[in-house]
């Protein structure tokens, strides 16, 4: 599940950073640039909270031995 997770967050960082640069180039129009950096923008969105930092919450809270 967690596998997963991290490749949507992944598609959606790539939906949120490439269409602006095929737009740059003239690759792709306005309005489909607009459409892929929001489905990205809601995939990472969506998918991201349930697996960043998730190692140091399975660890639980470090505390400083003196």
């Amino acid at each position: 599940m967690k596998g997963l997770l991290k490749i949507a967050s992944v598609i959606g960082l790539v939906l949120s950073i490439v269409p602006p640069v095929l737009f740059f180039l003239g690759q792709i129009e306005l309005d489909s640039m607009k459409l892929c950096m929001g489905i990205g923008m809601l995939a990472w969105m969506v998918t991201a909270p349930f697996w960043i930092n998730r190692q140091q919450e399975d660890r639980g809270p470090e505390t400083e031995e003196n």
